[in-house]
């Protein structure tokens, strides 16, 4: 028999955890369930699931960014490719998070539900949102890294992070073992994630069943707005954007690449990883999107690290469902400083599963929203996480298509061949 896979432990987690919930919030408030129950086993679980996400936010945030950042000593060799690169990216995640900024309030996804998931945090969030934009930003350089460490915050983490990635760039060779030290430990903390994410079920099943439980079909009604808002929203941003760059500055066929990329999607749909599709992806774009090897080579691999147009629309999507159900108006300064920390997020974001939900964190923190909130959001993420990769990894071929044809490094004889769709080879 196959083992069960963790997409798939979630998946039961997450229906078991909405119904056994459920189930509970029919029944009268005894000692059983109230304080054994909720307040007791499901509580230890949750939260402690909740704060082990929470715990690697600030070394995770640091070290990815370092890492990406000291990576990109390869566009001062590959030069014009490199930059082309970056400001796609960098252009796409911005329209991206701006798009599901406008999509989620015009849906209104948290409106009219005010659930206090952590009690304790309600006084804090109710003043939260009136700092002046210039005091932002001075915010996000300084004075003690230290400090701003164990305080949390996050925008003047990716300030130093950003400021040394580059200077161990510019250093070069001499710098070539620190690098080599934050790439292991990029790769330690990942596996930190991946420890902790064998636990998700377990966390999942007990957030999902204590929100249930006491708060019962109230909310599921804006869970269920939220992950379709947020799924439209992924397939608008698909249109939109990509297939828009596709056909008007590429000059291509969209049904061509989305009948190519189908393969490439599978992969990703079901692993929620853009990585896990990377090896397809290089193979995919060479031998069936006629692309140099020059160009994927750089653009893909670059592309799986920082290029997360779908982790942006949820993280936007999520600020304002979150944001509404607290009864929060934002500002026109939350929403800049939402846009920049979702791009920088999304440079930072690691291309495996779960990691999407830690960098929320980020954001929320940004505009003091309450980082509990997302206990209510990490139960369906996984299904968010399955459609927002394929939006990711399509938006690297795209980049690749449109960098390779302005460098003339595309064979269009061999893209517009739908034979080539069916070789294994």
């Amino acid at each position: 028999m196959k083992k069960l896979t963790l997409p798939g432990k979630i998946l039961i987690a997450l229906i078991s955890g909405i119904t056994f919930g459920l189930l509970l919030s029919c029944i009268d408030s005894t000692l059983i369930k109230q304080t054994i129950l909720i307040d007791g086993i499901l509580k230890l679980l949750g939260t402690g699931f909740l704060n082990a996400i929470k715990l690697l936010v600030a070394p995770l945030v640091f070290v990815s960014i370092v890492y990406a950042t000291s990576s990109l000593k390869e566009i001062k060799q590959i030069g014009r490719i490199g930059l082309k690169t970056l400001i796609f990216y960098i252009t796409t995640t911005a329209l991206a998070i701006i798009l599901s900024l406008i999509m989620a309030n015009i849906i209104n996804p948290g409106k009219g539900v005010h659930i206090d998931i952590v009690t304790t945090t309600t006084d804090a969030v109710t003043t939260s949102t009136s700092t002046n934009l210039i005091d932002t930003l001075l915010n996000m350089i300084p004075t003690n890294i230290f400090v701003a460490f164990s305080e949390g915050n996050v925008l003047g983490i990716i300030f130093f992070a950003i400021l040394l990635g580059i200077s161990m760039t510019l250093i070069g060779e001499k710098a070539k073992p620190l690098v080599d030290l934050f790439e292991i430990c990029n790769d330690v903390l990942l596996q930190v994630i991946s420890l902790i994410m064998n636990f998700a079920p377990f966390g999942i099943f007990a957030l999902l069943a204590s929100n249930f439980a006491t708060f019962g079909f109230t909310a599921l009604i804006p869970l269920l707005k939220y992950v379709l808002g947020t799924i439209f929203t992924l397939c608008l941003h698909l249109g939109l954007v990509y297939m828009s760059m596709l056909i008007f500055i590429g000059k291509l066929s969209p049904m061509i690449f989305l009948k190519k990329f189908m393969p490439i999607f599978s992969i990703c749909f079901s692993t929620a990883s853009s990585s896990a599709g990377l090896p397809l992806s290089l193979k995919t774009s060479e031998k069936q999107f006629g692309v140099s090897p020059s160009v994927c080579s750089f653009t893909l691999p670059l592309g799986a690290t920082i290029n997360m147009d779908g982790t942006a629309i949820m993280q936007g999507f999520a600020v304002v469902f979150v944001a509404q159900m607290y009864g929060i108006t934002l500002g026109i300064n939350d929403y800049i400083m939402v846009i920049i920390t979702a791009v920088l997020a999304s440079i930072g974001t690691a291309s495996v599963p779960g990691v999407g939900t830690v960098m929320l964190t980020m954001v929320l923190a940004s505009v003091n929203l309450p980082v509990d909130a997302i206990a209510l959001l990490i139960g369906v993420d996984h299904i968010i996480d399955m459609c927002r990769t394929p939006l990711n990894v399509a938006g690297d071929h795209i980049c690749t298509l449109l960098i390779a044809k302005s460098e003339n490094a595309l064979d269009e004889f061999i893209y517009n061949d739908l034979k080539t769709s069916k070789q294994t080879d």
